[in-house]
């Protein structure tokens, strides 16, 4: 399978626990602590999160409101890449390296965000994935995006007889 490549179309922290998503047109991620300025980020399988936009407006379009991104509480928007919990999978923008290491699961506060919101996001990973940070970097907003599968995916997809 090759590489899929994609775009950055959103960057979002949070200044404190609970607090509202700041959108950001650049930012750096650290290794140890994730985004610049997001807090409560450490080192681990969930320093950083990214959500899809095709996934997220299939989700909007469920509950029929036009919602920003940054009521996911994501710290990335990304499109055109297949955004799937396939753990080992990567993402790079730039000299930026994340490893996915799960789905970003939908909790309550969707629901306080807007009804059926969590529902919505429940289905094919909309609500994301969660990654863990192999290398930092610089980013911006519109930076190109390529998405790596997992070798385990690559091992699967090889025919029987390739693999002997």
């Amino acid at each position: 399978m090759t590489p899929v490549r994609g775009q950055l179309r959103g960057i979002a922290t949070r200044p404190a626990k609970r607090a509202a998503m700041i959108a950001q047109a650049a930012s750096v991620i650290h290794a140890n602590a994730g985004v610049d300025g997001d807090s409560g980020r450490r080192p681990g399988r969930s320093q950083i999160t990214v959500l899809s936009e095709e996934t997220w407006r299939a989700a909007c379009g469920e509950v029929g409101a036009a919602l920003p991104w940054t009521m996911r509480r994501a710290n990335l928007f990304v499109a055109g890449i297949p955004l799937q919990p396939l753990k080992g999978s990567r993402i790079v923008i730039g000299e930026v390296i994340l490893e996915v290491t799960g789905e970003t699961d939908p909790c309550h506060r969707m629901d306080e965000a807007h009804a059926g919101l969590r529902k919505a996001l429940s289905p094919e990973a909309r609500g994301g994935v969660r990654c863990r940070i192999l290398a930092g970097g610089k980013i911006a907003v519109g930076d190109a995006i390529v998405w790596e599968p997992a070798m385990a995916d690559l091992f699967e997809s090889t025919p029987r007889a390739a693999q002997a």
